[in-house]
């Protein structure tokens, strides 16, 4: 129970991207955000959530979910009965994030140590290139040529074209491609060889989600990893026989607590672990900083994709990200 009762404010936020980001189910060029902001009159703690229109979410719904939780708040809710009291998603994200903020500000110590575990290391991420054709992806894979790791975003038919057009402009980055559910059985089985061939290290979510039992009887040349199929640890089951990794993004699990506990139930069935993001900002990619220390990809580059970040923002150094500020979250 807080020392004295608590506050929830909730607020809405547009930033716009450098420039238009594309995958296969669309265009974004905005990173439309929701932050929840704990007071309790001596500490404060906050979150951000990236609702997501594929989920059945929004920036007004998400924030009129969270505004449904400040009485609740103010009657004494914490981090472990939110989690029965909110369903997985963005909207309990947001709020679980802002518990851990400030209930590490309340002991006088960093979220890392509140969740048992040690400093924080930078790690390296991927930098993703936006969907495009083979000539576009390959001018871009040449600007980014000196980093360790792109992930293409793909969706079909001419998807060999553009990894090979990579490949070409960007010859010594390790490469991974997601195709965000835009494949079929038959691309899958055409292109997964060849891709592998060209050194692509892992598929994301070639099927979609609710139509990926194809996975559990082809062969996989290219390790798979279940993005839309994997929200919380109860999906884990279902994917066995079908995914080789499950990539963790918090707006999905509904915060740090249950994407914890993704990563431990993962681990354990025998899952590589990849962490992910939606595009935000880097108050929301701080919290996956925790899970990104276990994991052996890590996609958090949504604030390079930013015109602009948050003051305090996390540093990166080329695809080097380090832990962030404690002024920023943790």
């Amino acid at each position: 129970m807080a020392p004295h009762p608590q506050r929830l404010h909730v607020s809405k936020r547009s930033w716009p991207l450098a420039q238009p980001f594309v995958i296969s189910r669309g265009v974004k060029t905005t990173a439309d955000v929701v932050v929840a902001e704990l007071h309790d009159g001596d500490s404060q703690g906050r979150g951000e959530c990236v609702p997501y229109p594929h989920y059945g979410e929004s920036v007004d719904s998400v924030a009129e979910a969270l505004e449904a939780m400040k009485g609740p708040v103010f009657s004494g809710l914490n981090r472990e009965t939110l989690q029965q009291a909110m369903p997985p998603g963005a909207a309990r994200n947001a709020l679980d994030a802002a518990f851990w903020d400030i209930d590490a500000k309340r002991a006088y110590c960093s979220v890392a140590e509140l969740a048992g575990l040690g400093a924080l290391k930078p790690v390296t991420t991927a930098y993703t290139l936006s969907l495009g054709t083979p000539e576009h992806m390959g001018a871009a894979a040449a600007a980014q040529r000196a980093r360790p790791l792109l992930k293409l975003k793909v969706t079909g038919d001419g998807d060999l074209e553009r990894v090979r057009a990579v490949r070409a402009n960007a010859p010594a980055s390790r490469l991974i491609v997601d195709a965000n559910e835009g494949w079929t059985p038959r691309h899958f089985t055409a292109l997964s060889p060849a891709l592998a061939e060209l050194g692509v290290e892992l598929i994301e979510q070639p099927l979609p989600a609710d139509d990926d039992d194809a996975l559990a009887e082809l062969p996989h040349p290219v390790p798979v990893c279940a993005d839309e199929s994997c929200h919380v640890a109860a999906d884990l089951d279902r994917l066995v026989g079908k995914y080789d990794a499950i990539n963790i993004k918090l707006d999905k699990t509904g915060g740090l607590t249950e994407a914890l506990a993704l990563a431990k139930a993962g681990r354990e069935r025998g899952f590589a672990i990849m962490v992910g993001c939606m595009i935000g900002t880097s108050l929301a990619m701080a919290p996956a900083m925790l899970v990104a220390q276990q994991a052996s990809i890590v996609d958090l580059d949504a604030p390079l994709l930013l015109a602009a970040d948050r003051n305090l923002g996390l540093r990166y150094d080329g695809s080097l990200v380090y832990p962030p500020d404690p002024k920023l979250w943790g």
